[in-house]
């Protein structure tokens, strides 16, 4: 699968609590934010203004994507197997491309969200991780204008 960058100028700024301590974002049991959505959060934060600590407590080895991500250009301490602090780019500067495998459906959801933030083209293996929780992903990308393709062989 092939990815490249479409620009926009629209940005996120993360906001630090009243005190100046960091935001935390952490997974939790239902009603507290689920931890599936906890790689994508993190993902999106490397583009934001600000920093923000994202804190898995739920489950084992679930940030072990955040190296690819580093890779990458993103600002992102590992702090433990549990806990990452990502200091955003604000658009300041972009991700670049490169080419990861995907370990599974989260982060590799995660990574593609990456890739597409990310300048030049990005090629992701083992897109059957993401197929399994994403049905017709490309499609409902190219839709609203993400330039991706399926590569079949590579």
């Amino acid at each position: 699968m092939i990815f490249s960058f479409r620009e926009h100028k629209q940005g996120y700024e993360i906001q630090n609590y009243i005190d100046g301590s960091i935001l935390t974002i952490a997974d939790a049991p239902w009603p507290g934010f689920t931890p599936d959505l906890l790689s994508i959060v993190l993902v999106v934060a490397t583009q934001a203004g600000g920093e923000v600590l994202v804190h898995q407590k739920m489950f084992e080895s679930r940030l072990f994507f955040v190296d690819k991500v580093i890779d990458m250009g993103a600002k992102i301490i590992l702090c433990d197997p549990h806990r990452a602090t990502i200091i955003g780019h604000d658009f300041k500067s972009q991700l670049k491309a490169t080419t990861m495998t995907s370990p599974d459906i989260r982060a590799g959801i995660s990574l593609l969200i990456a890739a597409l933030s990310a300048k030049g083209t990005s090629k992701i293996h083992n897109i059957e991780q993401i197929d399994r929780g994403y049905q017709h992903i490309v499609e409902r990308l190219q839709r609203i204008g993400a330039k991706i393709e399926r590569v079949e062989g590579n």
